[in-house]
């Protein structure tokens, strides 16, 4: 059963920086287009980024276009989340899972916080 494991999260100041990793214990990055999702507190998870299979497209939510940058290693089994100008909307829990249909058991996620 492929497992997947978020890290690179914290504590950061707006406009501050951040790189989310998910590492995968099986190789689906080959085979799946993969996104980061997340939850805000009393909110729905939303997708704010995806990679095709090939990482040759990518997509991005609105709130984050211009800001975030979504890349992958299939080498390594793993996805990335390069997330610039930060802003305290941008607090929550990030996880990855296949896109565009989450079929992997989610992972605990990395939390991300963005507050002076």
């Amino acid at each position: 059963q492929v497992q997947l494991v978020e890290s690179g999260g914290g504590l950061v100041q707006p406009g501050g920086s951040l790189r989310l990793s998910c590492a995968a214990s099986g190789s689906i990055f080959s085979i799946y287009a993969m996104g980061w999702y997340r939850q805000a507190p009393g909110k729905q998870r939303e997708l704010v980024a995806a990679i095709s299979w090939s990482g040759s497209s990518t997509y991005y939510a609105d709130s984050v276009k211009g800001r975030f940058t979504i890349s992958r290693d299939g080498a390594k089994n793993t996805v990335y989340l390069q997330m610039n100008s930060l802003k305290p909307e941008d607090t929550a829990a990030y996880y990855c899972n296949t896109e565009p249909i989450p079929t992997i058991s989610w992972g605990q996620g990395t939390q991300v916080t963005v507050s002076s």
